[in-house]
């Protein structure tokens, strides 16, 4: 991925191939049968993690992976130079060669190149003495927060507040990112001004959704009697200078390094709105957890690397089988926001049609990831996934504990039907009755958490970081930069500008609007 600095990209782009041929000559068994021949199959494809006081365990033993083919994925990973790949990730070298950057984000989490881990604890300190002031009332009264980001700058912190802050938020937060003004009506309802603070975050802090939100904001504080709008907002940003520009004080701009992707950034003052919210020492928690998965993936052999056996199944079911979806299904309320979560950190990062190197790539790259909560999906999609024309690999993502104090009944009814969707995806039944057969055969991973503390929650968010990677580097492509997103922007811009001409159907649709020129 990334540009390889060997005698020869077409030697690994070879090396890559022969592989993939082995790969693909290989016999496709049903997956009752690779049970049935297997005894110690469930040992083999279960793993498990601690993280904090508790485990992650991981079973991918209802997928078609076996030890044949583990071995030759791991081959795969040999001659993709993963390795290599994961030490300059680790190490701070350049891994996004289109825009010549690192991507420390695990260097926010203590696990990178020394400087950089070292920079991310002071600022990470500074975030946390503002983050006690306000809980200490140096800002006055403050009961709620309006984050304003958007993209990976709010589904970060949307996703871990949302996971974390429901019975316990010491400050309430809402997240805006979209630039229709119903979404920040909303917030505003929901919030009084009198105790409202405002989050400002952009990584360049110019990202146009973001700062006119922004400016609304100010003006409901203002609108509202607050005698010093600017005095209420917190930026989070890689460029300082822009918010200071704009009148935050210094005091409470909150910067993080250039070298974190914006979909990475949670571990950074991204995440002031969960550290404020769950306060700072359930943040350095979350951080924890997701270090726990750094260091397994920075040091376990490929054979017990848990990021890159889920890349292996990706790569299978992507390239070998041909599927174009990937669902994820969180039996956890609190997991809500996870697939709309990993739907940006899979898609923007993966979803490219060059190599690192700018040559096209012959095979299919990310899959769509989508899903949603159960048992909600059992009652709307899961038709699809059963009986469906369409093969769609399913995590599956669960606790142990439940997170509410109801009767126990209904954790346990929640789990059963968990447990029993991947049964049956993969049993199928059988029927005279055409309409009542279900084929089976049908894959699904499993990833069932102790509890969902902090600590959980930070070593899951990290393992689809790295598993991410995984497939970039098995791919050969670029996960780090994000150009196809500049383009609508770019179109954007130039409407509201006037500066150029569209075609028919773009030019009726501005007229029809008033937007015409």
């Amino acid at each position: 991925m990334l540009r390889l600095h060997t005698k020869g990209i077409r030697a690994v782009t070879n090396a890559r191939e022969a592989v993939w041929s082995r790969l693909q000559a290989l016999k496709q068994h049903k997956l009752a049968d690779l049970f049935a021949a297997d005894p110690a199959r469930v040992d083999q494809l279960f793993a498990s993690l601690s993280v904090g006081e508790g485990a992650v365990l991981f079973d991918w033993s209802k997928t078609h992976l076996t030890a044949e083919m583990l071995g030759l994925f791991a081959q795969l990973a040999e001659a993709s130079q993963f390795d290599e790949m994961r030490r300059r990730l680790f190490a701070g070298e350049v891994v996004n060669p289109s825009e010549g950057r690192a991507a420390e984000h695990s260097a926010l989490r203590g696990v990178g190149n020394p400087a950089s881990v070292e920079e991310a604890e002071a600022l990470r300190a500074r975030m946390r003495l503002l983050v006690e002031a306000i809980h200490d009332g140096a800002l006055g009264e403050v009961r709620h927060l309006i984050h304003i980001g958007i993209g990976g700058s709010a589904l970060g912190p949307a996703l871990a507040v949302d996971a974390l802050a429901r019975d316990l938020a010491l400050v309430d937060v809402h997240v805006v990112s979209n630039i229709d003004g119903v979404a920040l009506e909303a917030a505003f309802a929901a919030c009084d001004p009198a105790t409202t603070m405002i989050a400002v975050a952009s990584k360049t802090f110019t990202t146009i959704e973001t700062m006119t939100n922004a400016a609304s904001a100010l003006q409901w504080l203002e609108d509202n009697g607050v005698a010093d709008p600017l005095g209420r907002v917190v930026a989070l940003t890689a460029a300082p200078e822009k918010a200071v520009e704009w009148g935050v004080d210094e005091t409470r701009v909150l910067p993080f390094a250039n070298s974190v992707g914006g979909r990475y950034s949670l571990w950074s003052s991204i995440g002031f709105p969960v550290a404020l919210a769950i306060g700072a020492e359930e943040f350095e928690a979350m951080l924890a957890g997701a270090a726990a998965m750094d260091l397994h993936f920075r040091d376990a052999a490929l054979a017990d690397n848990l990021p890159l056996r889920a890349a292996f199944a990706d790569q299978y079911y992507t390239r070998a089988r041909g599927c174009q979806t990937r669902a994820v299904f969180c039996y956890d309320e609190r997991l809500g926001l996870l697939p709309a979560y990993l739907q940006q950190l899979e898609m923007e990062s993966n979803g490219k049609s060059v190599t690192a190197e700018g040559a096209p790539v012959t095979f299919p790259t990310a899959p769509i990831t989508w899903g949603g909560v159960g048992t909600d999906g059992q009652h709307a999609v899961f038709q699809l996934l059963h009986q469906g024309t369409n093969l769609v690999p399913v995590d599956f993502i669960a606790s142990i504990a439940p997170g509410d104090q109801l009767d126990p009944a209904h954790h346990r009814i929640l789990l059963m039907n968990c447990f029993a969707q991947g049964a049956a995806l993969m049993a199928g039944k059988q029927s005279d009755d055409p309409a009542r057969c279900y084929p089976g055969d049908r894959p699904s991973a499993t990833i069932l958490c102790d509890d969902l503390d902090p600590a959980t929650v930070g070593a899951l968010i990290a393992f689809h970081e790295h598993r991410t990677f995984a497939n970039a580097v098995l791919m050969g492509i670029n996960p780090f930069d994000q150009f196809g997103v500049e383009l609508g922007k770019n179109i954007a811009r130039a409407i509201e500008q006037g500066s150029e001409s569209f075609d028919a159907s773009t030019q009726g649709l501005l007229e029809a609007a008033g937007l015409g020129g």
